[in-house]
């Protein structure tokens, strides 16, 4: 079997874990959830995504400010306040995106658009499709998370799916190679 992949690289981006509300430090997940798999299947108006491979050369640690949605009324000030927070967010540097599709249209659909990770400003830019062996995906360096139905011995609880109503989601965690190395640059 052969896969269409595109691959979509940016200079940053942030996966946000499903247990993160509220933490004051957290570092970027290393794989997509079935829910971030949704999303980007209907961002990009395609039938299915058939496999994925996330891979990044480091994690850069960033200050956000936060502000609450209420506001506090201070009587002595008369004022109205919102009080700050800092998080710290660990980004991936330099992710590069594999996402394989069963049709050649399919992938010229999806690389023709951009992917964010997360959030907005983590745009991905896409390649030109490529046809890859099923081996020759597999050997691609990076994570992926194999979903499963639910928990098993070698599967873990990875989120809730916002599109399945909160139901929890499972997952294997597959790891290829060194996903955080540095990438050989081409002269």
């Amino acid at each position: 079997m052969s896969y269409f992949t595109v691959t979509y690289t940016g200079p940053f981006g942030y996966l946000k874990p499903w247990t993160a509300v509220r933490d004051g430090e957290t570092y970027s997940q290393q794989f997509l959830t079935p829910s971030v798999i949704e999303g980007m299947r209907q961002k990009l108006g395609v039938s299915q995504i058939l496999r994925h491979r996330l891979s990044y050369t480091g994690l850069s640690m960033q200050q956000e400010q936060t502000h609450p949605r209420g506001w506090i009324h201070e009587k002595k000030k008369q004022q109205l306040t919102r009080p700050r927070a800092i998080l710290v967010r660990g980004v991936l540097l330099h992710p590069t995106l594999h996402l394989a599709f069963a049709t050649e249209a399919e992938a010229r659909t999806a690389a023709t658009q951009h992917l964010c990770l997360c959030r907005n400003e983590d745009i991905l830019l896409p390649s030109e499709p490529q046809v890859l062996s099923e081996a020759e995906f597999a050997a691609l360096p990076g994570f992926e998370l194999h979903f499963t139905d639910g928990p098993t011995a070698d599967a873990f609880l990875v989120g809730y799916n916002r599109f399945a109503e909160g139901a929890p989601m499972y997952g294997r965690l597959e790891i290829v190679g060194n996903p955080t190395a540095k990438p050989v640059l081409e002269r």
